[in-house]
C-alpha cells in the first residue's frame, strides 16, 4: 500500500499542477477574449469577466490546496529561520495544533454556508454559488490534512526545513 502511495503521490502533484495551469490558460483566454470583445468590436460581454473571477478563486484555492508546497508558502520567519531544529519543531506543532482547532472549529459552518449557497446562481453563466464556493470546502480539508500531517511528523522528531535566505527562490 505504501508504494502505491509513493508512486502515486507524484504523479497526483503533477496533476494537480496540470489542472492548475489549465485554469490559468482558461482565465488568460477569457480575459484576451473580453478585451477583443471590448475594444475590437466595440461589444462588451459580461460573462468573461464573471469567468475570470471565478476561475481566479478556484486557482488560488486549487493551487494552495494541492500545488503549493510548505516550503514554498509565504511567512514571516524570522524568528523560525533564526532557531534550531527543537525549537522549530515546537513553533510547528503549535501553530499546526492552532490551525487544526480553528479550520475545524469553522468547517461546520464553512460547509453550512456553502451548502446554503445553493439558492444564488451568478449573473451571467447562471452557475450555483454552491458549486462555485465548494472549492473553499476543498481547501479547508486539505488544509487540516496538511497540518496533521505536518504536526505528526514534528511529534516524531522530524523538524521543519531551515530557511536559507540565500536560497530563496520563486519555487522553482
Amino acid at each position: 500500500m505504501i508504494a502505491w502511495v509513493r508512486h502515486m503521490g507524484p504523479w497526483l502533484a503533477r496533476r494537480a499542477e496540470n489542472v492548475a495551469a489549465l485554469m490559468l490558460a482558461l482565465m488568460f483566454l477569457a480575459f484576451l477574449l473580453q478585451i477583443a470583445f471590448r475594444y475590437a468590436l466595440n461589444l462588451p460581454i459580461g460573462w468573461t469577466h464573471e469567468v475570470s473571477v471565478i476561475l481566479w478563486i478556484w486557482l488560488v484555492l486549487w493551487g494552495a490546496s494541492f500545488v503549493i508546497r510548505e516550503r514554498e508558502e509565504i511567512r514571516f520567519d524570522i524568528i523560525y529561520g533564526a532557531v534550531g531544529p527543537g525549537p522549530r519543531r515546537i513553533m510547528c506543532i503549535i501553530t499546526a495544533m492552532i490551525l487544526i482547532a480553528l479550520y475545524g472549529t469553522a468547517l461546520p459552518a464553512v460547509f453550512d454556508y456553502v451548502t446554503f449557497m445553493k439558492v444564488e446562481k451568478t449573473s451571467y453563466l447562471k452557475i450555483r454559488f454552491d458549486w462555485l464556493f465548494s472549492i473553499y470546502l476543498v481547501f479547508v480539508v486539505a488544509t487540516i490534512i496538511r497540518y496533521i500531517c505536518l504536526a505528526w511528523q514534528a511529534m516524531r522528531g522530524v523538524a521543519p526545513d531551515e530557511f536559507d535566505p540565500t536560497k530563496a527562490s520563486s519555487g522553482v
